[in-house]
Parts: C-alpha cells; sequence; structure tokens
C-alpha cells in the first residue's frame, strides 16, 4: 500500500500546500510527499520560520484518489460544540442582566430609590 509524508506540530495540526497548519479535515489541501527526504526539507524550512514549533512526520496511507488518509487519533479533536456552547453561555449571561436592568427588580449600590 502506498503511503506519503505529512508534517504535524505539537498542536497535531497538519500543514497544508499554503504554508499554514490546519486540522486535517480537508485532505485535498494538505502538504504531501511520497517522499521522506523531501518531507524533512519542507520541514526544516518551515521551522526556519518559526523555531518554537515542534514539528514531526506523519506517515499515513493514501487512498484510491492518492490523498492522504490521516487516523483519526492524529488529528486534533473537533472544537464546533466548544465555541457555540461559549457564546450560548455569555448571550444567556447578557440577556439576564439586561432583564434585571429593565425590571429594577435588584437595587444597585449608590442608586437612590425615589418613590
Amino acid at each position: 500500500m502506498k503511503s506519503v509524508f505529512l508534517l504535524q506540530n505539537q498542536d497535531k495540526l497538519l500543514l497544508n500546500k499554503h504554508g499554514e497548519w490546519v486540522d486535517g479535515r480537508e485532505v485535498a489541501s494538505l502538504f504531501r510527499t511520497a517522499h521522506r527526504d523531501e518531507a524533512l526539507n519542507q520541514m526544516v524550512e518551515v521551522n526556519t520560520k518559526d523555531y518554537t514549533l515542534r514539528i514531526k512526520l506523519l506517515q499515513c496511507p493514501v487512498n484510491e484518489r492518492g490523498q492522504p488518509q490521516p487516523r483519526a487519533e492524529d488529528l486534533p479533536p473537533l472544537m464546533a460544540g466548544g465555541a457555540s456552547a461559549a457564546n450560548d453561555d455569555s448571550g444567556a449571561a447578557a440577556a439576564d442582566t439586561a432583564a434585571t436592568a429593565t425590571t429594577g427588580q435588584e437595587s444597585r449600590p449608590g442608586d437612590s430609590a425615589t418613590a
């Protein structure tokens, strides 16, 4: 079975053809090469731009169209649920604050209650 080499950083992100680190779900856009020495050369080039990266070579099989098929454990976890949940919580807190301010049920320090 044929295999290719991908570049992966310490956050499990994969290098794409544009030199950007992506989650690897779109396999057609990933940088890949069948030759280990080419992958090592690219690794050195990328590492010279940002020396804080910890890059490793990831060897993975290809599908019938020649696209890499990384294993699920080699990809970073999906973050779709976490971002929307955080926005929902802050939206609910803002709505509660706005409701309290308009109804006047809570008294604030320094405010004088005049009837």
